[in-house]
């Protein structure tokens, strides 16, 4: 059932597990996601881009998520989130369509501005009982991202801070080292700034951090940071890929499909078997 995020956020932080939230763009990688958390009985997020939105259309997407989650969840609690938000037209048409959350993505602009821009969509949101989540610092998608260009982005604890009070945000994206996308660095995989985390968490313990750009992290890495404050966690760019490869492996060792069905099943499970192991990894499975 689609279920308030509130809800969700206050469970997990009361028992001690994070959320994943997870990107769809289409039916085939709902049902995926939506049976993967009937499968494991645990709590999640469906979210989508803007881009998803003018791929598929507001209206469209909302209803088959909607219909999913009611036929397909049963009591399983998930929520509806706009993942990177840039217009406020997107923010406020998104609202309009039940999402009980959307994310102000200003992060690329400077601090003041981020601040005004947020606040602007928190008042807007608010008043209609959906929350807000923030991002400061920037999640770079770089292939030859430094160690040095990503202590440059990496979010300020005092500023978050600032930000939280200044916005009064629900939730804070922050960048920790995090990378969008799954890149090679310079030197190798992507290395999380844990103690970074726990000084932002430490300014801002009331407030439920987002980890951005998991994708390709080691495991051990996105489990520590469930100690210092992450309660969500982002998916994106991985189930893209497992759903892309087991497309090509399908379509190579069966030549003779034609039937859509037949072709785009096993992409499918493949992909809800991606979010079931997520859903171990973060704790929530069988919450229900």
């Amino acid at each position: 059932m689609l279920t308030h995020l509130s809800e969700l956020i206050a469970d997990a932080k009361h028992s001690g597990y994070a959320l994943g939230a997870f990107n769809v763009d289409n039916l085939e990688t709902t049902v995926g996601v939506v049976r993967a958390a009937v499968q494991k009985k645990s709590p999640l997020i469906i979210q989508i881009s803007e881009r998803t939105i003018k791929y598929g259309g507001l209206k469209t997407m909302t209803a088959m998520i909607e219909t999913m989650v009611r036929d397909e969840a049963g009591n399983i609690p998930i929520a509806l989130h706009l993942d990177h938000g840039r217009s406020f037209r997107s923010i406020a048409e998104c609202i309009a369509a039940g999402f009980s959350s959307i994310m102000v993505d200003n992060s690329d602009v400077p601090f003041k501005e981020n601040v005004i821009l947020t606040r602007q969509s928190v008042e807007y949101a608010h008043k209609k009982d959906v929350w807000v989540q923030g991002e400061l610092g920037v999640v770079k998608g770089l292939e030859e991202a430094t160690p040095e260009d990503r202590e440059k982005f990496m979010t300020d604890p005092d500023e978050a801070k600032q930000f939280v009070d200044e916005t009064e945000v629900d939730t804070l994206a922050v960048a920790v080292g995090n990378v969008h996308g799954i890149v090679k660095l310079k030197k190798g995989l992507p290395q999380l700034n844990l103690e970074r985390l726990e000084q932002i968490h430490k300014a801002i313990p009331e407030v439920p951090l987002v980890l951005h750009g998991a994708s390709g992290l080691q495991t051990d890495q996105v489990k520590a940071t469930f100690e210092h404050g992450i309660v969500i966690v982002n998916l994106n760019t991985e189930l893209k890929l497992e759903y892309s490869n087991s497309l090509r492996d399908t379509l190579i060792g069966h030549p003779e499909y034609f039937d859509i069905r037949d072709i785009l099943t096993p992409p499918t499970d493949a992909l809800q078997r991606v979010v079931e192991e997520k859903l171990m990894l973060f704790g929530s499975a069988n919450r229900i």
